[in-house]
């Protein structure tokens, strides 16, 4: 059975070590070692990211059999809900936690009816996930030719022509097709 715990605040240095974890595994699996995605010291995912999306939203532990296996962080204003981060230990990949987790998001949040997120371009496990398994939709494409407005780093890194592609999902609750 999966549950998701509040994060407590002894816990939030090993949440924020496992969900670099998590990300690193995916591009490593996706680039190698020649990767050149990282944010900052070898990270895919820097602590800063992380401690914004923690300090903006609510952070959840994944728990599994009373050990925690993964970590999600939403940020809900009224009916809109953004799954700011969601990882789960590479160890219990494709072994349905993530999908139960995401389920056990959306009894947390009956109120939200729409959910957004964003996912890199290059994270094909992450894309058949929110699509084929949760029922996100692809509605948008961050690149350098259409950054993200909302997000001041995309924009440098446009003006640096740096900026790696980002999908943005949705998803309508009650919606089917």
């Amino acid at each position: 059975m999966i549950e998701l715990v509040p994060l407590a605040q002894e816990d939030r240095e090993q949440f924020i070590t496992d969900n670099q974890e998590a990300f690193n595994y995916g591009a490593l699996e996706e680039f190698g070692r020649r990767d050149d995605h990282f944010e900052e010291d070898s990270q895919i995912i820097s602590r800063q990211t992380i401690e914004h999306a923690i300090d903006a939203g609510e952070a959840y532990r994944v728990v599994q059999d009373g050990q925690a296996v993964g970590g999600v962080v939403v940020r809900v204003d009224g009916d809109h809900g953004e799954l700011e981060l969601l990882f789960v230990s590479p160890t219990k990949h494709s072994k349905g936690v993530g999908y139960a987790a995401w389920c056990q998001v959306e009894r947390l949040y009956p109120q939200v009816k729409v959910w957004e997120t964003v996912t890199p371009y290059f994270e094909t496990r992450n894309i058949h996930f929110y699509v084929n398994r949760c029922g996100f939709h692809i509605v948008e494409f961050f690149n350098s030719h259409h950054p993200d407005p909302n997000d001041p780093d995309a924009q440098e890194a446009h003006a640096n022509d740096e900026e790696d592609g980002m999908f943005r999902f949705q998803k309508v609750m009650g919606d089917r097709s």
